[in-house]
């Protein structure tokens, strides 16, 4: 009874790569030409399999420069309009309109830590850290996280604030076009985050870029005071405050439900699917007993357990769980590591690893 078990890493630091010119950028002309030499065969089963090329090492790595580059561009965006809405402010005297200035400041400043993340993300993986440094979005994300409910907190308390204290705003054109502007900035830096974050498959930058839309909600908070005020509705701009802090909580919902799902490696069932599709139709595996799936950053690892025939040698289990990698790679997104470990087929249809180690543990020794 043999098994085989393969791990492959893309990304894992001296890692043997065989380039030959295959449209992904791997290639294995012995498998598909069906020519192979004893001397391949053993080369092969002892050289560790991976898929190590630019195919998939490069997009892993571009998705990290993307993610960067959202968050500086953004961070540039944010930071031109709070300096236009902090001019208004001190010729407004807006309380409003300082609050809304200061959440914009805040979500740019989130940039920070998800920076922080995405370069520690890029780092190679060690003997402490074996999976690498993908985890740090997921604490970037939490900070984010906090930052929403903390924005929801000011806004909700601040509109309470006007409620008891009624204030006197002036230069009220100015304030509303403040406003309408930060909505603006903000509404487009949220989309520009959130659609590079589910591009890459950052959770963190999803709730970075709902953040961004909370801040627009705040804006428009702002508009709307200006308006109520040049009406006589002093009423007008804490009330708003009010329905608008309701609104940042219901965006805190949804990003905390993105960040929580992260953490507790969720995954979207129809990944799942897709890889135990691609598994089953990979020439000579009888069965796909277990696919496991996990996010690391924005990046996915696989662990899969096949069955195969019993009567297989170890190099033809071992191409099988080759071909098995190879294909699930290049059919899940994002996925850019992959643990295959392959099962004899068996008449009773299971397979008991702790009975094979105590069978091998009470068989007497050799010689």
């Amino acid at each position: 009874m043999r098994d085989d078990s393969h791990s492959h890493d893309h990304e894992q630091p001296g890692s043997h790569t065989r380039d030959k010119g295959h449209g992904h950028g791997h290639s294995h002309e012995d498998d598909h030409g069906g020519v192979r030499s004893w001397w391949h065969r053993l080369r092969h089963l002892v050289v560790p399999h991976s898929h190590d090329s630019r195919a998939k090492v490069d997009p892993a790595l571009e998705s990290s420069r993307d993610g960067l580059r959202a968050l500086w561009i953004s961070l540039v965006g944010l930071g031109f309009t709070a300096a236009a809405q902090a001019v208004i402010v001190v010729l407004s005297g807006s309380v409003a309109l300082l609050g809304d200035t200061l959440h914009n400041v805040a979500d740019a400043l989130t940039a920070v830590p998800l920076a922080i993340a995405f370069l520690l993300g890029r780092r190679a993986a060690t003997r402490a850290y074996t999976y690498g440094y993908g985890r740090a979005e997921d604490l970037a994300g939490i900070i984010i996280v906090a930052v929403i409910a903390a924005s929801a907190v000011a806004a909700g308390w601040t509109a309470i604030t006007r409620l008891l204290y009624p204030a006197e705003v002036t230069y009220l054109p100015w304030v509303a076009a403040a406003g309408a502007a930060g909505f603006a900035g903000n509404e487009l830096v949220a989309r520009y985050r959130i659609r590079v974050g589910r591009r890459i498959g950052s959770a963190a930058l999803v709730a970075d870029g709902l953040h961004a839309r909370t801040d627009g909600y705040t804006s428009l908070a702002v508009v709307a005071a200006a308006g109520g005020a040049a009406l006589g509705w002093r009423w007008a701009d804490p009330v708003v405050g009010l329905v608008i802090a309701v609104a940042i909580v219901f965006v805190l919902k949804d990003a905390a439900r993105e960040v929580y799902r992260r953490l507790m490696d969720a995954i979207d069932p129809a990944i799942v699917d897709q890889a135990e599709t691609t598994l089953r139709a990979v020439h000579g595996v009888h069965d796909v007993t277990a696919v496991r799936l996990r996010w690391i950053g924005h990046r996915l690892h696989a662990e899969a357990d096949l069955v195969v025939d019993a009567d297989l040698s170890l190099v033809a289990a071992h191409e099988i769980a080759a071909d098995a990698e190879h294909q699930l790679t290049h059919a899940v997104p994002r996925l850019t590591s992959a643990t295959v470990h392959t099962d004899p087929d068996s008449h009773a249809g299971a397979h008991h690893h702790p009975d094979l180690s105590h069978q091998r543990r009470q068989a007497p020794p050799a010689g």
